[in-house]
């Protein structure tokens, strides 16, 4: 007669990984915090986004649709009123892009284990006994994702305006600076995280059946998941992108030091 099974063993332990699996999670928690602290500051600094020489507009005051906003930086109209010191400009565009952000499908595992622990990272159990996924408010509240997709688009176009107009000389001409390609780049870099969004790669091929009877839209489909592959560093990449050429507008509108000319 055979022994019953002895059944499962006994891990004491909260984890059996030896690696250092707290080191990504407190990487992006550092990151992250980061970029929203530089965020509250630049937002509420609220000054020093303009380059009227070159036409260079920070990207955290573009569009600037206030009326509080500086001679020549609202290239779409003012049809906000100046609502005072607490709420500067960007408030008006700023919840539309965050909230892109925040309901990325990335960022939310970025998040979820960096400032949740939920888990902190694979094969590590949260420190939580119950689970509700995001059946819950606020977290029901992700499932608007596509929503504010339709949303980042209008502004992923403005900033491209931004870095075109910023193809500007001293005199009025054509030129280019280091601030002009750095805007470039940061448009570039938008619409590469933009497109990359899985709300993007289902609304080019999705409810399709037949991709034979549908060639441009596989065509598309098949870009768009090319680009999802790569949707986590695109996501870092446009991050840190919108935050460094921000702090260079910033730098250059405030005289710390003149915008290097490549040409004029």
């Amino acid at each position: 007669m055979s022994a019953p099974p002895a059944g499962r063993a006994r891990v004491v332990a909260r984890t059996l990984r030896t690696d250092r699996w707290w080191l990504p999670p407190l990487a992006t928690f550092l990151a992250l915090t980061a970029f929203v602290v530089y965020g509250v500051v630049r937002v509420f600094l609220n000054q020093w986004y303009w380059v009227p020489e070159y036409h260079y507009l920070a990207p955290f005051f573009s569009p600037c649709l206030s009326a509080a906003c500086v001679p020549g930086s609202s290239h779409w109209g003012q049809p906000f009123p100046d609502l005072g010191p607490w709420i500067p400009p960007p408030t008006f565009v700023l919840p539309f892009v965050l909230g892109f952000r925040l309901t990325c499908y990335y960022y939310r595992k970025a998040y979820y284990r960096s400032f949740w622990a939920s888990p902190p990272a694979c094969a590590v159990p949260e420190p939580r006994r119950r689970y509700t996924g995001e059946t819950r408010f606020p977290l029901l509240l992700q499932n608007s994702h596509r929503y504010f997709f339709y949303a980042a688009l209008p502004v992923a176009a403005v900033l491209t305006y931004d870095a075109v107009i910023a193809f500007r000389g001293a005199d009025g001409g054509f030129g280019i600076g280091l601030g002009t390609v750095l805007l470039v780049v940061n448009a570039a870099l938008l619409w590469a995280y933009t497109l990359s969004c899985h709300s993007c790669r289902h609304l080019v091929g999705g409810r399709i059946n037949h991709f034979s009877r549908h060639p441009v839209r596989y065509w598309l489909w098949t870009k768009a998941t090319w680009l999802n592959g790569r949707h986590a560093q695109l996501a870092w990449a446009s991050l840190l992108s919108v935050a460094l050429v921000d702090l260079y507008v910033l730098l250059v509108a405030s005289g710390a030091f003149p915008d290097p000319r490549l040409i004029n």
